[in-house]
Formats: structure tokens, C-alpha cells, sequence
């Protein structure tokens, strides 16, 4: 097989949004507890429908490069199975833990309470930081991650079932 077909993983993002009625601080903690890194406050870029004033603290998140399939590994047990629609035709996958202490080795902190997170897994092929240049290079249609590549690759390499 060519080595530059070969699909890896890029990044982890988990997200955890607050908006006015969980304590930032809890899920900072949170985070930080999974991640084990530490986390960046995102904060609101205009006013939005909702009423939120701009520049509002309003959740966090954590991007992860390093040791991405062991700790994917570890989300994947939290959860039992995932959609063919958590994936998008540019070859990512995204899905939501309902429950923090569903992943393993993270305990039940009564002050916090139960809050849940989002995960974002960007996948990629060797040549993709062409496409972080800014030299107006496009990536080839057929080096491009499709849809059935992705869910090859995941379930090839994290064994974890697959639903339609």
C-alpha cells in the first residue's frame, strides 16, 4: 500500500460549552481532569440571537496532537457505539459524552455534578500541511479523506461498533 494513503489522526478537540447556567470553573476542571492539559476559555465573538453580551466567557475547550490514539481509545470506551452520521464527508468524526465519569479513570466530583463534553477527531493523510500553507495550493480530490475511509479506519484500529 503507499504510505501516502496512510490515515492518521491530526487532533482531539473536546468542548465543553457553559453558556449561563453551568459555573465555568466546573467544567474548566473538568476538562483538565480528562485532558489532562491545560484548557483554553472560549469566549463569545458578537452578540448573538441569544443575547449573550460580546466577549463573555462561555465555555472551554482543549486541542490535543500528541498520544491521540491511546486517549481516543479511552473515549471510545465511554462510549458503547457511534452513528455513520457522526461522520462527515471530509473524513471527521464528532460525538458527545453525555456523563464525564463515563470515561475511565475519572471519578464523580459532587460539587461539579454531572456535565457532558463534545469530541471533534480531525483526521488527515501525510501531505495535508500543504493545505496550512499559504502558498494556494489545493488538495488533490483523491488524497482527500471520504467518508468510508474514515469509518474503515476507525474501525479497523479502535474496534468499536459502527451503526447506520
Amino acid at each position: 500500500m503507499n504510505k501516502m494513503r496512510n490515515i492518521t489522526i491530526e487532533k482531539i478537540v473536546l468542548n465543553m460549552g457553559c453558556g449561563t447556567k453551568t459555573k465555568l470553573d466546573d467544567a474548566k476542571k473538568i476538562m483538565e481532569k480528562v485532558a489532562e492539559t491545560p484548557v483554553v476559555i472560549t469566549k463569545t465573538k458578537k452578540r448573538s440571537t441569544f443575547g449573550v453580551p460580546k466577549n463573555k466567557e462561555i465555555g472551554c475547550k482543549v486541542t490535543l496532537r500528541k498520544n491521540t490514539t491511546e486517549f481516543l481509545q479511552k473515549l471510545f470506551v465511554a462510549k458503547e457505539s457511534i452513528s455513520e452520521s457522526n461522520f462527515d464527508n471530509t473524513g471527521n468524526l464528532s460525538f458527545g459524552i453525555k456523563e464525564y465519569i463515563d470515561v475511565p479513570g475519572i471519578e464523580y466530583d459532587p460539587k461539579i455534578g454531572v456535565l457532558g463534553f463534545d469530541v471533534c477527531v480531525t483526521l488527515e493523510r501525510p501531505g495535508y500541511r500543504v493545505k496550512k500553507k499559504r502558498l494556494g495550493v489545493k488538495i488533490g480530490k483523491k488524497h482527500k479523506i471520504q467518508k468510508n475511509e474514515a469509518i474503515d479506519f476507525i474501525k479497523n484500529n479502535f474496534k468499536i461498533k459502527i451503526s447506520e
